[in-house]
């Protein structure tokens, strides 16, 4: 592989360091509001669009399987031609996505603008490699932090503005608002952020990319339909086959080719691989909490166990959470100075854990439920301002986003499999009524706790010592004690 470009001096000097952070957090919040954007109209878009209840699910499915496509290709682009330009190619495609979506009547065009918006997924990871590049040490702790907590702040301010929008003017709106979100945002990055002068070089790895596109859209395609195609269906089960077969040929590809997409000689290192196997499960805790109560809000007080609100009062009762991931970031940020990014996440796992117990006790109340998605989002605060700290101490700087990719398609393939099988225990623990059961509600929120317990484990057995990272302009790894 071709050596990276010797380190610079940064162009975010001190006097730029705070601008060129704010308009990097301002375009992750941006691109991850559009993962709740469409939650209120979920079950309005039978009727919105004309159009069966199962078709209408795609206006989410697709998005969800480019982003996974997206997010690792964009990455190693990202790492060959400049990261500050695929941001903006990420942005152009949010606002694309954003204009087809606001001007469609239909179906089709719709799953057309949301799959478009799926592919800007990849900004926040390249946004924490650019700090990476551009940031002192001493800056680096918090900017990062505060950029991977921009992922949780989207999705918990996304729901109520959405729900509001939604339910006080035309539902194109959110698409219009979104789109100019998105060119604010550009503005900013072609104006105030500089592009990194490391570059990995080389050729890309289409064969790997197509590989890795077909595992990745089997696979999620499977665990997303599930539900509705049926978990023993030839349909499903072939799914999971393909998935299988590819990925194994697709790992074996990426071993022997000399310009692979996704390094796996570096990412089966201990620190990485395990930080990636504890993303995974992190991504399941983290998401069971927004399956869970919208819906406890939600049902009726005639069930004993709903709190009988609105979407609008079900998403306000999250956004405090996304305040809370926001501000935690410092907080992650000076323990990781202290104590390492490891001891950070093992602690954000443990708060996570803490918040679902409180969760699965306490829940007869709005505020109960308050307190509970409050100390939940800190600890998700925690956690996702170490994850891409220990995964920077333990790569090359000029795969940085590549990495850092990789570990958000972990998370989010967390999420899915959170959806799946939260889905399947709502689906069948039920009551007369068609509706989940109490206990349904309470048993996903103990695998909530008990997925964040398996991560604290699994980071636990870390090393607390980094290996050396051989690069060109690599910086000291940070501890990971």
């Amino acid at each position: 592989m071709s050596s990276a470009t010797t380190a610079v001096p940064s162009a975010a000097g001190p006097r730029r360091a705070p601008v060129f952070v704010a308009v990097l957090a301002a375009a992750g919040i941006t691109v991850s509001l559009q993962q709740t954007l469409v939650v209120p109209l979920v079950p309005q878009f039978p009727r919105l669009l004309g159009a069966p209840a199962a078709d209408t699910a795609w206006v989410v499915t697709s998005t969800l399987l480019t982003a996974a496509v997206a997010t690792p290709v964009v990455g190693r682009l990202a790492d060959m031609l400049g990261k500050r330009r695929m941001m903006v190619f990420c942005l152009v495609m949010l606002i694309s996505g954003s204009v087809v979506a606001a001007l469609s009547t239909s179906l089709v065009p719709l799953i057309v603008g949301r799959s478009l918006q799926g592919l800007s997924t990849g900004l926040i990871p390249l946004g924490i490699s650019l700090m990476r590049d551009e940031l002192p040490p001493e800056r680096l702790g918090s900017a990062t932090a505060l950029m991977s907590a921009s992922l949780g702040v989207g999705g918990a301010l996304g729901l109520p503005l959405a729900a509001f929008v939604a339910q006080a003017t035309d539902w194109h709106v959110l698409f219009w608002a979104a789109g100019g979100l998105g060119v604010l945002v550009l503005i900013g990055v072609l104006a105030l952020v500089p592009e990194s002068a490391q570059r990995a070089g080389g050729r890309f790895d289409v064969v790997g990319a197509i590989g890795l596109a077909v595992a990745l859209v089997s696979l999620l395609l499977a665990v997303s339909k599930g539900g509705t195609w049926g978990w023993g269906s030839a349909r499903i089960v072939t799914l999971f086959v393909v998935a299988a077969v590819v990925l194994l040929a697709w790992g074996w590809w990426e071993l022997r080719t000399r310009q692979p997409l996704v390094d796996l000689r570096v990412s089966r290192r201990r620190q990485v691989l395990l930080t990636n196997t504890a993303s995974i499960v992190f991504g399941f805790s983290m998401f069971a909490m927004s399956l869970v109560y919208p819906q406890l809000l939600q049902l009726p007080t005639s069930t004993g166990y709903g709190l009988g609100q609105s979407i609008l009062v079900a998403g306000l009762v999250l956004a405090p959470g996304g305040l809370c991931m926001m501000a935690m970031s410092p907080v992650s940020a000076r323990i990781s100075a202290a104590s390492g990014p490891r001891t950070t996440l093992m602690l954000g796992a443990l708060v996570v854990a803490v918040g679902y117990g409180v969760g699965a006790v306490l829940h007869a109340d709005v505020w109960q439920l308050v307190i509970s998605s409050i100390v939940i989002a800190c600890g998700i605060g925690l956690s996702y301002g170490a994850m891409p700290s220990l995964i920077m101490a333990a790569v090359p700087v000029e795969q940085t986003a590549a990495a850092n990719s990789l570990n958000n398609l972990m998370r989010a393939l967390g999420t899915s499999f959170a959806s799946a099988i939260a889905g399947v225990l709502l689906a069948s623990l039920v009551t007369t009524a068609g509706v989940p059961t109490e206990r349904a509600f309470v048993l996903v929120m103990l695998l909530g706790a008990g997925a964040a317990i398996v991560a604290l484990v699994i980071v636990g057995a870390i090393p607390p010592r980094p290996a050396p990272v051989a690069s060109c302009g690599d910086r000291v790894p940070v501890p990971t004690r």
